[in-house]
């Protein structure tokens, strides 16, 4: 007979935490396939890291990567939630592939922050900046390999016309996210 005092924790998920999960991973899967292809590069500009900021501002670190996670494997799937609509293996495994995997890495990071100092939005925001870059080292490591360019044009191609409007959106993405997941707490939704 096990003794219950010594038997292991198990993270209990409820109906509550299942609903807000799929409920945040159909906002990533909304917002993400809304691009706009530029000229300076094979990586489309997308709503895609916004909604990835304001999920995990919300849901914190396991249950926003546990929303980012469906939304790859959807993808995966071939449902068409990829930036310009697209889907399937081809677009995981394609140029754009390091940065959809990186949003794994961007989920734990930036979730990590906002679960660990959720009332101190500068760290949160260094946390996301945090995630943010290791977004692009995956994405720019992808993307050299899959075009064969050097890291340094990966870069100029896949990072530098990005950052701008990625700050903005992290920023967005912080502010609503942030508002929205007090207000859960409050309610004790999460």
């Amino acid at each position: 007979m096990r003794n219950k005092t010594t038997a292991t924790p198990k993270m209990q998920i409820s109906l509550r935490h299942i609903t807000l999960t799929g409920l945040m991973t159909a906002v990533i899967c909304i917002l993400s396939p809304f691009s706009l292809p530029i000229p300076l590069s094979p990586i489309p500009l997308t709503l895609g890291t916004l909604a990835i900021y304001f999920v995990i501002s919300v849901l914190g670190m396991k249950l926003g990567t546990l929303s980012v996670l469906v939304y790859i494997l959807l993808g995966l799937a071939g449902v068409p939630v990829f930036s310009g609509f697209r889907g399937g293996p081809s677009t995981v495994f394609g140029p754009t592939g390091g940065y959809i995997c990186g949003y794994i890495f961007l989920a734990l990071i930036c979730g990590f922050f906002v679960d660990k100092w959720g009332d101190r939005i500068v760290l949160k925001f260094l946390g996301m900046v945090l995630g943010t870059a290791v977004l692009y080292l995956f994405g720019t490591i992808w993307l050299a390999w899959q075009a064969s360019y050097t890291f340094p044009q990966a870069l100029a191609a896949g990072v530098l016309p990005y950052i701008p409007l990625d700050t903005v959106k992290l920023i967005i993405g912080l502010i609503v996210g942030s508002q929205i997941r007090s207000r859960l707490l409050k309610a004790g939704l999460i």
